[in-house]
């Protein structure tokens, strides 16, 4: 078993203990943090945009972009390295340079960019996490934004800084803006995780709970059917 299976392994047999103690899931995840919207946005054109996102472990970033309004996909996958070393057990290790990360298509006239990343850092991971998220420990688990364009990099960076000068978070944000580079689909058994294992307890003790606060926080945008890999796919 890789070191990030093992203590995946481990959350689980966590969670399990405080479910029979009587703990939540709500009370074990990390808080939703609400935050403003960027003032800077791209401008809504035609047509399908693809967007990847890294922020720890890729079932639950998944998971909360499969229930927004808009998104035509969310596939995991792996971004920042090379082919040959795309594989799960591999980047398990940290030494590949990839990142567990999502790819996102999007209708932008449903959903602009600024509006992914508003989800991205208040409810789908916390941006201030260097090199972890949660109980997930390795530069796998980086927060990062791989951008399309020109467009994207000068939205993502106005809203990284408009972020830390208000000080929205009690530490500044850690989150690195890169050139898209190739992205690679995860393992089948990857896909729609959190949809087909909704009792698992890694999922119930720290992806379920960003479900919640994304219908909570953002319920214009949420949609409680999510686009799953497999339905698009078929």
């Amino acid at each position: 078993m890789s070191t990030s299976s093992h203590r995946r392994s481990l959350v689980a047999l966590l969670a399990a203990t405080l479910f029979s103690l009587g703990v939540c899931a709500a009370d074990a995840a990390e808080d939703a943090v609400v935050i403003p919207p960027p003032t800077v946005d791209e401008v809504a054109s035609t047509g399908t945009e693809t967007a990847i996102f890294a922020g720890g472990c890729f079932w639950g970033v998944q998971g909360v972009f499969q229930h927004v309004k808009g998104v035509e996909s969310a596939v995991s996958g792996y971004a920042g390295g090379d082919a040959k070393t795309a594989q799960y057990e591999v980047v398990s290790t940290g030494s590949t340079g990839h990142a567990e990360a999502v790819q996102v298509k999007f209708d932008p006239k449903q959903v602009t960019y600024g509006k992914l990343l508003q989800i991205f850092f208040s409810v789908a991971h916390n941006p201030t996490q260097l090199n972890f998220q949660g109980p997930d420990r390795g530069t796998q688990y980086r927060s990062a934004l791989f951008v399309a364009d020109p467009e994207q990099r000068k939205v993502a960076e106005s809203y990284i800084s408009q972020l830390d000068k208000a000080h929205v978070f009690p530490r500044p944000i850690v989150t690195k803006v890169s050139e898209t580079t190739d992205f690679y689909p995860a393992e089948a058994y990857h896909q729609d995780f959190l949809t087909l294992n909704p009792t698992y307890p890694y999922i119930v003790y720290n992806d379920l709970p960003k479900i919640e606060n994304l219908k909570s926080l953002f319920p214009a945008d949420y949609r409680g059917k999510p686009v799953l890999v497999m339905k698009v796919k078929g």
